[in-house]
This record gives structure tokens, C-alpha cells and sequence, in this order.
């Protein structure tokens, strides 16, 4: 993810931290001080934070850990200031599985909350357990009381929360994956439409309205709407070989020319990305020129320098290659494009995201064409 940088390994998965976490603990350290605390009761609130999201990394290590158990690979975790998030290579599509890893994050989160509950116990003498306000001055009283809204938040049935991918799970064992996907995510969609209106009008003797409410509403709304069309994605490509999607009509260019030839192709085509080739045809392409990167040389004045210099290392696809697998390296080396490679025959065509997605519209299309003949 962009933006973040690791700052540990754990179970030999690297731990991330995006900047706008950084920012999260600045605003609530100055938060504290314009209310008038103490430096030492605004370090106290950061400290609580970063506590939080211990947890939050356990709870993520959990679902991580549990993955593994079933050849489910993680990529990273990455801290958020709306929390965790753990990048799977891929869900399972056996319910039970897919069941025990959304399950393993909250479990954690019980095991946390049990612990704490214990220690409090057995200190007495400092916790009282009875005292409603303990939950709001004492530290591990506060951690306690997180954990279990933890526990109770991603219980909920609603993607990207764990309790969605619970539904999920238990849908499938009676329909199939995409359409199982589909209700789940319509259930979702219904929850976060409840949220907002709690959060815009409240609860009438209960409950007053909560600005926060309507931010989870569009992070549920939004979650799910991306779970139902990746799924759905996911299954047009099942099965399909890069060379289905592949462009095979290009223009490429060589390391040594001129910026102005590549706006010259892109003025006078269809392209938008071009393959930059190596010494010969047949050798490996070097990588891409991309059309954004284009528009930022060409912006600081550089049209007359060459290709080379703007060249962008992506890698490659080969067209027997399952198109799902290079759409996901598209997406996590961010690049817009890769030249398909056959070898022997050097570059034979390209991916691009443009293409790819025009071609899961028509095989959809296709799709609900027969299922409705």
C-alpha cells in the first residue's frame, strides 16, 4: 500500500504503518493538550492508541495465522486509523474456511478481553468492577471495553466486517459463490443504511445522533459494494488464460527514443501504454512507458528526452498464465499495463487494466444474456 512503511515482522509477516496513522496519534496528542491535559495525560491517550491497535494486530495475526493453516498466504498488515487490515492472497472458497479465518480475528479479541477481565478480577482493590465510570478512567478497565466492542463491531453481518464473510460462508453452503457474495453484500448495504439514519436522527429516548455512525455506514456501504464486484470479477476470469484478454494489435517503442514519438502514437491510436523493448524483439521487454508517467515528463519540459529515462519495471505475463493471477500483479505493482511474453517469440501482446476490465463487462454481458435466453 502506498504510503506506508514496515516497521515490524511478525510470523514472518511484514506489519506496515500508513502515514495517516502517524497523523491519527498527532491529533490526538494535541487533542489532549488544547482540552488542557498534561503533556503526561497526552502521551497517556497516545499510548492508549497504540494499545488499541496492538489488538488490532493481533486481532489481523489471527485471521493471518489461520489462513496459513489452509495455504492462504498473507502479503502484509497494514495499520489504518480505522484499523487493521491484513492483505490474503486469496478467500478460500470452502465455507469452513473461509468461516474459521473470518472467526480467528474476533476469538482473538475474546482471548484479549478474557485476559484483561482476569487481571481486574484479581486486583480488586484497584478495579471495581461494579463502577461504571471504570471503563472511562482506567487503562486496562478502557482496553477491556474496546476489545469487546471489537468483538461485537465485526460480528456484524456486514462485509468488510468478519460477521459478513461469516453470511457469506454459510450462504454458500447453499448457493453459489457469487450469488452468495451478492446477498451478503445487499445485507450489508441494508445494515449501513441503518447506521446512517441512526447516525443522521439518532434513536428517539435512546440514543442521540452520531456523526460516526455515518462514517461507518459508507465504510460498510462501500466495503461491501467492492466485495460483490471483486467476486463477481473473480469469476468471470476464472478459468480464462491471459491470451483471451490480451491486445494483440501494439506499437512499441525502444529505450533510445524520443519522448515525442510516444505522443505521437498516443495522439494517432487507440494505445496508451507502449512496451519498451530491449536490443532485439526477441529479447525480454525492459518494461512500460505509461501514459501517466508520460504526461509528467512531457509537463516538466522533457519531450525531447528519451523513453528510457521514463521506463517503468513491470514485469511480464505469459499467455497461457490465468488472467485473474496477472490482474492481481497489475494491481499490487500498480501498474496499468504488462507485455505478454512468449518464449522464443519475445512480446506477443499486452494486458492492460483498460482491457481487462472491457473484457469482464462483455463476458458478464454474455453472461446474463444466457441466463435470461
Amino acid at each position: 500500500m502506498r504510503w506506508s512503511w514496515k516497521i515490524a515482522t511478525v510470523a514472518g509477516i511484514p506489519v506496515r504503518m500508513h502515514a495517516t496513522f502517524l497523523l491519527l496519534l498527532v491529533w490526538v496528542f494535541w487533542s489532549s493538550l488544547e482540552e488542557g491535559s498534561s503533556l503526561e495525560k497526552a502521551a497517556l491517550g497516545v499510548a492508549f492508541i497504540l494499545a488499541i491497535f496492538v489488538c488490532v494486530v493481533l486481532h489481523e495475526l489471527g485471521h493471518a495465522l489461520t489462513g496459513r493453516r489452509f495455504g492462504v498466504h498473507t502479503r502484509d498488515i497494514t495499520l489504518l486509523p480505522i484499523g487493521g487490515v491484513a492483505r490474503l492472497d486469496r478467500i478460500p472458497k470452502e465455507p469452513g474456511q473461509e468461516i474459521a479465518i473470518a472467526v480467528a480475528g474476533p476469538a482473538v479479541n475474546v482471548v484479549i478481553a478474557g485476559v484483561l477481565l482476569l487481571v481486574m478480577h484479581f486486583s480488586s482493590r484497584v478495579y471495581d468492577l461494579s463502577d461504571p465510570r471504570l471503563y472511562d478512567r482506567s487503562f486496562l478497565a478502557g482496553l477491556f471495553k474496546i476489545n469487546a466492542w471489537l468483538v461485537a463491531f465485526n460480528l456484524i453481518p456486514a462485509f468488510p466486517m468478519d460477521g459478513g464473510r461469516v453470511l457469506r460462508a454459510l450462504l454458500a453452503t447453499r448457493l453459489d459463490y457469487v450469488r452468495a457474495t451478492r446477498v451478503a453484500a445487499n445485507v450489508g448495504q441494508g445494515i449501513a443504511f441503518l447506521f446512517a439514519i441512526v447516525g443522521v436522527i439518532g434513536i428517539p429516548g435512546w440514543a442521540p445522533p452520531n456523526p460516526l455512525l455515518l462514517f461507518i455506514a459508507l465504510f460498510v456501504f462501500i466495503g461491501a459494494g467492492q466485495e460483490s464486484a471483486f467476486v463477481q470479477m473473480r469469476s468471470v476470469f476464472d478459468g480464462v488464460p491471459v491470451s483471451r484478454a490480451m491486445i494483440r494489435d501494439f506499437r512499441a517503442l525502444r529505450p533510445e527514443d524520443p519522448l515525442s514519438r510516444a505522443v505521437e502514437l498516443l495522439l494517432n491510436g487507440h494505445q496508451q501504454d507502449f512496451p519498451v523493448l530491449g536490443r532485439s524483439d526477441r529479447d525480454p521487454p525492459l518494461g512500460i512507458l505509461a501514459r501517466s508517467d508520460l504526461l509528467k515528463a512531457l509537463a516538466g519540459g522533457g519531450a525531447e528526452r528519451t523513453v528510457g529515462e521514463f521506463t517503468r519495471t513491470c514485469g511480464t505475463a505469459e499467455p497461457h498464465e490465468p488472467l485473474e493471477a496477472v490482474f492481481q500483479k497489475m494491481q499490487e505493482s500498480a501498474c496499468p499495463a504488462l507485455p505478454v511474453v512468449e518464449p522464443g517469440r519475445g512480446i506477443v501482446g499486452m494486458v492492460t487494466l483498460e482491457n481487462v476490465g472491457e473484457f469482464a463487462m462483455v463476458q458478464a454481458a454474455l453472461g446474463g444474456e444466457r441466463r435470461g435466453a
